[in-house]
Order: C-alpha cells, then structure tokens, then sequence
C-alpha cells in the first residue's frame, strides 16, 4: 500500500511529490518476482495521473476503494478545506494486480489461491483524523484480502506501524520490523521492535 506525497496545490505539513516524482519511484521492483496487489491512494486531481503510472509501472487496476470521510458524530463531512469547487468527503483508493498473483490459485493457473475474493466492499465510511491519516479499515480489507501475503506499506508513520506489517517513510526510523515473521524473512534482521 503507498499513500504519495501528491502535490495538491495547498500548504501541507510534509513535502509533496510531483506527478512525475511518484511515477520514478520503483514500485514495481517490490513485486517484480512473484507479483502482487497494489493500493495506491489518490487525491481527486491526480486520479488520471494516477491510472497512467498504474500501468507505467506494469499494474492492472482491478478495483477502486472509496472511503467517505465522517466527523466525531459519524455525519459525512460537509467543509473542509480540500476541493477546487466542492468541497471533497471522499478519498480513493486504486486497486491494481502485476503479474498471475490473482490468478495463481484460481482453474488452470497451477496454484493455491492467494486472494480471497468477495470478502469485502468496495466503500469505507470512516472518521477522518489527522492530515493524511487513513482509516485503519483499509489493514482490515488488505489483511482479509490476502491473509498469507507479504504487508509493505510506502510513506507510512508511526501510527501506520501494524504488526505483520513492513512499514516505510521518512518519518520513521531507519529500520523498524515488528514481527518475528517479519524479522526472519529473508534474513532481514530488526534494529529495534
């Protein structure tokens, strides 16, 4: 899962990325043998951007996960400060495949099924927290998903840090592994848990 730094043309309390900064990183590098599942989030401006380096990258989307954002009394929220015309209550989510990582399991594609379909829905209706924060629903959706697959989350935090989970970003420590699965894989070692 990866939540860019996209630049949305507001004053942010991180640094952005250009369009054509995301679309350099190597995403397809962490997939590049076996393949897998990619959630990117999206802002609202990017959304064609965002399809386009989906496929640079060698990704199909299959899906696209919608989370409308609610306040403390669970109302979806009305002002906010997102939004060239309309205010903005919704994020998204794209969902894309690289390689037989979907098929693998399924009639004639040789393997055990590696993603559980149909467990899930395609809407999270969720609070919104702070600036970027995403709900913790989506874990829940990419664990029922695929419970045997590998977890890597790009531009995470520390309250993205999820047990199970390989966790990236700037604003963490230059290695933190939580899991004696994790820490095991492929000889990865952990310098704090």
């Amino acid at each position: 899962m990866a939540d860019p730094p996209w630049e949305i043309h507001m004053d942010l309390p991180y640094g952005t990325m250009s369009d054509d900064e995301v679309c350099k990183l190597d995403f397809p590098k962490l997939q590049e043998e076996e393949g897998g599942l990619l959630f990117l989030w999206v802002t609202g401006r990017a959304m064609e951007r965002a399809r386009e380096i989906f496929q640079y990258w060698g990704y199909k989307q299959l899906e696209e996960i919608i989370w409308i954002k609610t306040n403390q009394l669970q109302k979806v929220i009305r002002t906010g400060r997102t939004g060239h015309w309309l205010n903005h209550s919704k994020e998204h989510c794209l969902v894309g495949v690289k390689g037989d990582f979907v098929t693998a399991g399924l009639e004639g594609g040789g393997g055990r099924t590696r993603v559980n379909h149909h467990v899930d829905c395609d809407v999270i209706v969720a609070e919104a927290r702070e600036t970027s924060r995403k709900p913790d629903e989506i874990y829940d959706i990419i664990e029922r998903l695929c419970p045997d697959g590998r977890k890597v989350e790009v531009f995470g935090r520390k309250h993205n840090i999820r047990e199970g989970w390989i966790t990236v970003g700037n604003q963490l420590p230059p290695t933190h592994l939580v899991g004696d699965t994790l820490v095991r894989y492929r000889g990865w070692e952990a310098t704090e848990r």
